[in-house]
């Protein structure tokens, strides 16, 4: 089973913890495809016939992106609202993502604690994903997973390695 890993961060270049995720992944060549969305439309202009015949290719989608303002980067957005169009993603002759296995890693800036109802954000990672995990089942995929790290504004080197191993399993489980 094919996997395509969509990045969505705005500065990857000054990124630690998904550009530590990024560089994994290209090590282990054949895992998965790489598809960076912020250097492919700095213009913001996407491809959307080049964008759709990407994931046409591929059985299962991983968005990697940092939590943004509790939600994803707006070109990740912008993603979703054009390139999922009617007719091609859904609606009644649009059924082409149906049945992919739809997943997200998503690195998060502060403690895992903040992220739970009594925590100082009062929303877990799964409740703030809902738009992702809802938008799958609308368009027929299965949401199945999600890959995260925490206190990333301050990660020390050890844990960042193990994570990144962490994440290696987590795209081959995928490809299962």
């Amino acid at each position: 089973m094919s996997t395509l890993v969509i990045i969505a961060h705005p500065d990857i270049d000054h990124s630690t913890v998904n550009k530590a995720w990024k560089e994994i992944l290209t090590e282990k060549g054949e895992l998965a495809t790489i598809h960076e969305l912020y250097p492919a439309y700095p213009d913001a202009k996407i491809d959307i016939a080049k964008e759709q015949e990407r994931l046409a290719k591929h059985d299962n989608v991983i968005f990697q992106f940092p939590l943004y303002w509790y939600s994803y980067p707006p070109l990740l957005k912008q993603y979703f609202d054009e390139v999922f169009t009617y007719g091609w993603a859904y609606g009644s002759a649009g059924n082409a993502l149906k049945d992919k296995k739809f997943a997200a890693a998503v690195s998060i800036g502060s403690p895992e604690s903040a992220y739970t109802i009594d925590g100082y954000v009062q929303y877990t990672i799964d409740t703030l994903l809902t738009p992702l995990k809802a938008t799958s089942r609308f368009v027929g995929a299965q949401y199945v997973a999600t890959h995260t790290l925490y206190s990333t504004l301050n990660i020390k080197s050890d844990l960042l390695e193990t994570n990144q191993l962490d994440y290696v399993s987590f795209v081959q489980q995928l490809s299962k």
